[in-house]
């Protein structure tokens, strides 16, 4: 398993050139002698797409863009041949066209390499342009997961529902919608769901008492009305007139 941190400015070491730091993760991993390690260390910067990749080993972090300080940071994570990579925000502080390009390698990679990719993010544009499954998480609690095409097309949790809503190209008026409120903190969390103070369809039930997850074909959301088509499952009558 192996690693990509969302801050590539600082993910490296700024005392150290870049060949010290990939060659360290050979030396210390896979145990190889220095012709070994440079020879690697070469064929790694190449494979992520940095040009005259002899001349950057000897380079610092400074001296590199945001964009191939993230390349070097993959380059170190592919290194000892993970079978799982986890990318945490890997596009953070990049402008679009150098985000374009990372995520594109890092899918050509995974496809290459055969290797699960977890990507966490918060920009549901790069979701449904990279992911296969997703899982939706609020407050540090999962509360939904299913295939990219169904949690677009049918959302079943209240905040997956908001999100997608919340998007520009989703909106039909000229105030994009917003959820009110703020996510609770670790020693405020409500009682009952932890999205009761701020989910359109709380009743009393939700704010008193934790839902259980729904069914896998309503992607296992963590709702009492969990919903189905846009509309709340199972709900009060009197709520509803």
């Amino acid at each position: 398993m192996a690693m990509i941190f969302q801050e590539p400015m600082t993910s490296l070491n700024p005392c150290f050139t870049v060949g010290f730091q990939l060659t360290e993760t050979l030396k210390i991993h896979l145990g190889m002698n220095r012709a070994e390690r440079k020879r690697r260390a070469l064929e790694l910067l190449d494979l992520v797409g940095i040009p005259e990749p002899e001349k950057r080993l000897s380079a610092f972090p400074h001296q590199l863009s945001g964009g191939m300080n993230q390349r070097v940071m993959i380059a170190m994570a592919i290194s000892c041949n993970p079978r799982l990579l986890i990318a945490d925000e890997p596009t953070t502080a990049l402008d679009v066209t150098i985000q374009a390009q990372i995520l594109d390698l890092l899918l050509k990679l995974q496809k290459e390499k055969g290797m699960s990719l977890v990507l966490i993010t918060h920009d549901m544009g790069v979701v449904a342009e990279t992911a296969e499954r997703v899982l939706v998480q609020y407050a540090g609690q999962q509360v939904e997961q299913q295939p990219v095409k169904g949690l677009f097309a049918d959302p079943h949790h209240p905040y997956t529902q908001a999100l997608l809503n919340s998007l520009p190209e989703r909106s039909h008026s000229r105030i994009l919608p917003s959820i009110a409120g703020i996510v609770p903190g670790q020693f405020d969390k409500p009682i009952g769901c932890l999205f009761s103070p701020r989910c359109q369809y709380a009743t009393g039930l939700c704010r008193d008492k934790q839902p259980i997850p729904a069914p896998p074909e309503f992607g296992r959301a963590l709702c009492h009305y969990y919903l189905a088509a846009g509309v709340p499952t199972n709900y009060p009558q009197e709520v509803c007139a």
